[in-house]
């Protein structure tokens, strides 16, 4: 069983990044700059955000980080997002999801300008990966694509099980999967909360990709030897024993399914880590691309 190290390989970027931000100050260039919307306290939001903040000083971006409270609504936010979308400096920026309850998150989502969307949510950026056109992947499935192409895994004929139908990571997830290309070229099964024989599904997978978000659903009597596992879930599990009051665990019963695994993912160091890599990925192009058009 060989670990998919998020961690490391999500380290290998950021230091192969901030060699080029480097190169990009020598030549006296402007460096990429990424900007964050969080609306709320939500405690998981605010430590993904500080992530990525920390992740741009790393790296040499610029970033901006703007909080609004709770209660901002609709039309605050629209305005704050066309704001961005006019601002030269940004390069690229991301509005932090989930958002309360009194705003539209599709309409959000519309209102990023597809040049800057560096999440890869806009519908313009999905259909164009859809069609296999250069665009911002959705930095999750894009941190899986890295992960399967630095560990060499080979997906070409593989059968390939989705697990979840999310619009950021189940079905972009299947769709790349299944695309010409490496990685890629698999048969393709989406499977979601209304599948039937999904354990009889699972079991025939080469590949399988879980997002989810249910602790330790896949058991290892669910899978196949030497298959290759993808953990993309991630749920804080109360525990008063621990300090924090808490444990974190993805969709995989690991300790079981790592002994009959060929790949897999751990949670945490694995899947996470790869998504803020390739969310600065994703804005070291479009910082290239606004270039080409200066």
């Amino acid at each position: 069983m060989k670990l998919l190290d998020g961690k490391k390989v999500s380290n290998d970027i950021k230091n192969e990044i901030a060699a080029e931000v480097a190169k990009m100050k020598e030549r006296g260039e402007k460096v990429p700059h990424l900007a964050a919307i969080i609306v709320g306290n939500d405690g998981a939001s605010l430590t993904y955000v500080g992530s990525k903040v920390r992740s741009c000083e790393r790296v040499g971006f610029e970033s901006t980080l703007v909080k609004m409270p709770s209660t901002t609504s609709e039309q605050e936010l629209l305005g704050k997002i066309q704001e961005l979308n006019e601002d030269d400096n940004i390069d690229g920026f991301i509005v932090q999801l989930p958002l309360p309850d009194q705003i539209d998150t599709q309409k959000v989502i519309m209102a990023v300008h597809p040049d800057k969307d560096v999440d890869g949510f806009h519908p313009t950026n999905f259909g164009k990966m859809a069609l296999d056109m250069s665009t911002f992947i959705p930095a999750t499935p894009f941190g899986i694509l890295e992960l399967l192409e630095r560990y060499q895994v080979d997906t070409k004929g593989k059968h390939t099980v989705v697990i979840g139908r999310s619009h950021i990571v189940g079905r972009p997830m299947s769709i790349l999967m299944g695309r010409k290309g490496w990685p890629g070229n698999c048969t393709v099964t989406l499977t979601h909360s209304h599948t039937k024989n999904i354990t009889q599904i699972i079991s025939q997978a080469d590949i399988v990709i879980s997002a989810l978000g249910v602790p330790n659903f896949l058991k290892a009597e669910m899978v196949k030897d030497d298959a290759v596992i993808i953990d993309v879930g991630i749920t804080r599990v109360p525990d008063d024993s621990r300090e924090r009051g808490y444990y974190i665990t993805g969709d995989v019963d690991y300790e079981n399914v790592s002994k009959k695994a060929s790949y897999i993912t751990p949670v945490p160091g694995g899947v996470g880590p790869m998504t803020i890599a390739m969310l600065l990925k994703n804005t070291l192009l479009a910082r290239e691309r606004h270039r080409s058009k200066e």
